[in-house]
C-alpha cells in the first residue's frame, strides 16, 4: 500500500469519497425500502467510485484492466439505472 496524499486537496477529496459513501446507503434505502431495483445500481456504481478512489488516494497499485473493467460495470449499471428513471411511467 502506498503513501496517502496531503494537504487542502486530499482532505477534499476524502470528504468526496465521505459522500459517495453515503450515497451508497441512500441508494440501499431505495432499492430496500421503496423496492426499486435501480437502487442497487446506483450503491454499485458509487461503491465502486469510493473504492476506486480510496485506491487512487492510497496510491495502491492496480492493474489497468481491473480497474478498467469495474469502472465501465459501473457505468453500465449507472446507464441502465438512469434509464430505468427515464422510461418510467
Amino acid at each position: 500500500m502506498g503513501k496517502a496524499t496531503r494537504g487542502p486537496s486530499a482532505m477534499l477529496q476524502l470528504f468526496s469519497i465521505f459522500l459517495e459513501f453515503v450515497i451508497v446507503f441512500i441508494a440501499l434505502g431505495v432499492a430496500t425500502r421503496r423496492k426499486k431495483w435501480y437502487g442497487y445500481a446506483f450503491a454499485f456504481t458509487f461503491a465502486v467510485y469510493v473504492f476506486y478512489d480510496l485506491a487512487l488516494h492510497y496510491q495502491i497499485n492496480l492493474p489497468p484492466e481491473f480497474r478498467a473493467g469495474i469502472f465501465f460495470a459501473a457505468t453500465v449499471a449507472a446507464l441502465f439505472a438512469m434509464l430505468a428513471l427515464l422510461l418510467k411511467p
